[in-house]
């Protein structure tokens, strides 16, 4: 490796931080970070059981997406499509109560997925628009605003150990 290619301290910190080498419940960062996953965590998991148990998924009642007409009825696809993207967020979500409850060390890199996530959501909306198939602006499009650059925050934040007064 160059000089310029070598792995710095600083670096070095940050990737132990996101892959730590012993995954446990030892924390060196703010116990905030660790509430505001949880919150997260139930955030994803009610999300998640809406989609799936409504009975159109939240695609009408929520997303806005208008009601199709036809033969096969095509909302049936669409409500399916929720329900089943609805199984991937509690999955997601039960593996954040594993880490919440077991691994805390590990919230890093779930805010690093979670990021991931959301901005390819952006990504994903812009490549194939809605528009005109949107009764109204979804609830998800404004939270995804907010999650992205808190979670980016946490992430950031959570680089930064804390000092433990010692007894």
């Amino acid at each position: 490796m160059s000089e310029k290619q070598q792995i710095t301290p600083k670096s070095k910190s940050i990737l132990k931080t996101l892959l730590p080498d012993n995954v446990n419940n030892d924390v060196k960062f703010n116990k905030i970070i660790v509430y505001i996953f949880g919150v997260l965590t139930i955030f994803t998991i009610v999300r998640s059981l809406i989609h799936i148990f409504a009975p159109d998924g939240g695609a009408n009642s929520i997303a806005t997406i208008v009601v199709f007409s036809g033969s096969p009825d095509p909302n049936n696809v669409i409500y399916h499509i929720f329900s089943l993207w609805g199984l991937s967020q509690l999955l997601i979500g039960l593996i954040y109560i594993i880490v919440l409850m077991k691994y805390k060390n590990l919230i890093p890199m779930m805010f690093t997925l979670m990021i991931i996530e959301y901005v390819m959501r952006f990504v994903t909306g812009i490549m194939k628009p809605m528009g005109d198939v949107l009764t109204g602006t979804p609830p998800g499009a404004l939270v995804n605003l907010i999650l992205v650059p808190l979670a980016l925050g946490m992430l950031i934040w959570s680089f930064f150990p804390v000092k433990r007064k010692t007894s």
